[in-house]
């Protein structure tokens, strides 16, 4: 029941997931702001500082430059001498007597002047040379080799008890939630969760590993860092041009990200709105259905025109998409467009609805859904089947529940020939009036529908109000007919054929020259045999 309360009280809050929703776009919509370039000094896969460009150089360049004077420096086993001087109004760093970079008002952070932002850089160049030295040494490598072992170490304990931790925590879950029909779905979908964060939780752990072991040495740390760089530069770096606005793969995954919340919360919005606004309505269930889905198409096309708006993105830019995806839509997706062209039409047509009992083929069930796509029909087996909204328009599909959910069934009964057809008929109505399942008026009717081959066939005609039930009435009507009939001791027949033998001469005749021949060569066979054999002499 506690959950049960959770659940309503998390679908009945579709206002809060709203704000979270916009905060969240918000929150994760590009700022435009115009940043002055800088590059990075590197020293082993560690940044010192952030640099600026000064002309005729660029940014990179002179980080670049000095990156590599520092590596000369590293390699050196002395102590580095690392000086300011002002020259030319300008404060320049000298390594070693060797001039390094000059800094400028635009390498000065803040309010500090370039003479007091080269003293802070001066330092801090000083101190990470000194680091790098001493990490080239043996001693620094064993202790890097037994920190990165013993690190291996613990992440595999880790590993190993994450999973006896899980298992324990869903097993008991799993005995909360207790067990059944009703259950099984959310079972299966909570072990789901429980195996997805469990994995995550473990991929976080060893990537944790992989990047403190790749920090210990600085030969390891360089490359991870370089391939760090190069990877965030090909996600950040301008992937698709639209209009004049430029967008990087991580924008695009943002902004796939977002509609794909979009669309979630539309489904929250459209549940709420079924459960809680047109439930106490009275309305027809198919109606109801239409106003969910025709409100939900709305809120996803509002909302991905403000998301496209918040991103920057301008309407007319998506003209040349518009073009390609009309392109598409008539050569690969026309059965997809023709099956969402459908589903608008049995929305807002209604022949079929949701709850209607309806026959597609051989399968027989109930609507449970209409997508845009496609439909859900429970069939009386309990099996989903999914159908395209087209077959409904484009084949004979036959609804039980249209208009008038009163339909009549028939029940086809064969007696044999020398049977009192009026007390057939009167055993048939007997049948039928004593069966709950069906209504008194229309009544049911008995018709003679002629002589076969074997029997006399009657139709009995009844009509019931839930055609849902027909396979089980018509199978209760079955079994009484067959006890009316043995209680009237009518015989029911089964298939006879007659075979009539005539006899007589055949039509082939004989010559009398032949007749003659075969009868002489008879009678000489019957003497020799009539004779006495012989003795031997």
């Amino acid at each position: 029941m506690a959950r049960k309360r959770h659940k309503a009280q998390y679908r009945s809050r579709p206002w809060l997931w709203l704000s979270l929703f916009f905060i969240l776009v918000l929150s994760l919509t590009p700022v435009r702001a115009e940043l002055t370039e800088k590059a990075s000094v590197v020293l082993d896969g560690r940044q010192i500082f952030q640099i600026s460009s000064y002309e005729p150089l660029s940014a990179k360049s002179r980080a670049n430059f000095i990156s590599r004077q520092l590596e000369e420096a590293v390699k050196s086993e002395e102590s580095p001498d690392i000086r300011v001087e002002l020259r030319n109004y300008s404060p320049i760093i000298l390594i070693n007597d060797r001039y390094l970079f000059t800094v400028t008002q635009k390498d000065a952070f803040g309010e500090r002047t370039p003479q007091e932002q080269a003293e802070i850089w001066a330092e801090e160049i000083r101190q990470a040379v000194e680091v790098a030295q001493k990490e080239r040494s043996i001693e620094f490598f064993w202790r890097g080799v037994l920190l990165a072992a013993a690190a291996v170490l613990l992440a595999g304990l880790l590993h190993w008890g994450l999973r006896w931790l899980w298992r324990r925590f869903e097993r008991s879950a799993t005995n909360k939630i207790g067990s059944g029909d009703e259950t099984e779905n959310s079972l299966w979908a909570f072990k789901l969760f429980f195996n997805l964060t469990l994995l995550l939780v473990r991929a976080i752990l060893w990537v944790a590993v992989a990047l403190y072991v790749t920090n210990l040495f600085p030969l390891t740390r360089r490359w991870s860092y370089t391939l760090a760089n190069t990877l965030i530069a090909s996600l950040t770096s301008p992937f698709v041009v639209l209009g004049s606005n430029s967008y990087s793969v991580i924008s695009l995954l943002i902004l796939m990200g977002l509609f794909l919340g979009l669309i979630v919360f539309s489904g929250i919005a459209t549940h709420w709105l079924r459960a809680r606004v047109l439930s106490t309505t009275r309305i027809n269930l198919g109606v109801q259905e239409a106003i969910a889905i025709v409100s939900k198409y709305i809120l996803i096309f509002i909302g991905a025109i403000v998301l496209l708006q918040l991103w920057g993105l301008e309407l007319s830019s998506l003209t040349i998409l518009a073009s390609a995806l009309s392109i598409g839509i008539g050569f690969g997706l026309q059965n997809i467009a023709r099956n969402f062209g459908s589903g608008l039409v049995l929305i807002f047509e209604r022949p079929i609805q949701v709850g209607d009992f309806v026959q597609v083929c051989e399968y027989m069930g109930t609507v449970e859904h209409i997508g845009g796509r496609s439909t859900e029909i429970r069939t009386l087996d309990g099996v989903s089947l999914i159908v395209p909204n087209s077959r409904f328009l484009e084949t004979e599909v036959i609804n039980w529940s249209h208009r008038n959910p009163v339909s009549r069934i028939h029940l086809s009964v064969g007696v044999a020939y020398h049977s009192d057809v009026n007390i057939v008929r009167l055993a048939l109505l007997e049948v039928a009036e004593n069966c709950s399942d069906i209504l008194s008026y229309p009544p049911p009717q008995v018709l003679f529908i002629g002589f076969g081959n074997s029997a006399i066939e009657f139709e009995l005609l009844v009509w019931i109000a839930d055609p849902s039930k027909q396979p089980f009435i018509k199978s209760n009507l079955y079994f009484s007919i067959e006890a009316a009939l043995r209680k009237y001791q009518i015989e029911i027949p089964f298939p006879q054929r007659d075979l009539h033998l005539r006899s007589g001469s055949l039509p082939v005749g004989l010559s009398p020259e032949l007749e003659k021949a075969l009868f002489e060569f008879y009678s000489q066979k019957h003497q020799d045999r009539s004779k006495p054999p012989s003795k031997p002499s």
